[in-house]
């Protein structure tokens, strides 16, 4: 049996490519709403089925640890509605979906319609922040309202 790596060893994990995003999907996760994330290919470090890794905010405060469950390599175009809707982003909706991540893709250089993904799930293991946890419901209604604006 091999130790499990301290938490002073673990790697952070910021998502989305700003801040504000960044304090946008980590509410989600907080509030339970966010179970899996999506990325290029050519992400470094690749993904890990099993590891472990601190949920960071736009401003760099931990406010989580999380750990990934699952790493899909699949096309784009195969993102099903379950899975979409498993990232808890805007309505749920597979259209909101592929817009959305069509925007930050192309934002980000990467964008093809045939392009490779990482689709990932993970679990909540432990809230570090409990003032970024409290803030999170506000921020799952604005993130549904938003969606519909």
């Amino acid at each position: 049996m091999t130790a499990s790596p301290s938490s002073s060893d673990l790697p952070e994990w910021t998502f989305g490519d700003g801040p504000e995003l960044a304090d946008r999907l980590a509410a989600l996760i907080v509030a339970g709403v966010k179970t899996a994330t999506c990325s290029d290919t050519g992400i470094q470090p690749v993904p890990v089925e099993g590891e472990r890794g601190y949920l960071m905010s736009g401003d760099g405060r931990r406010v989580a640890i999380l750990q990934t469950e699952t790493v899909t390599r699949m096309k784009f175009a195969d993102v099903t509605e379950e899975l979409a809707a498993l990232e808890g982003e805007g309505d749920l909706s597979l259209d909101y979906w592929q817009r959305a991540h069509r925007e930050y893709f192309t934002r980000n250089g990467v964008f093809a319609e045939d392009m490779d993904v990482f689709f990932e799930t993970f679990r909540l293991e432990k809230v570090l922040d409990d003032a970024f946890a409290a803030a999170a419901p506000q921020h799952l209604a604005q993130e549904r309202a938003g969606a519909v604006a």
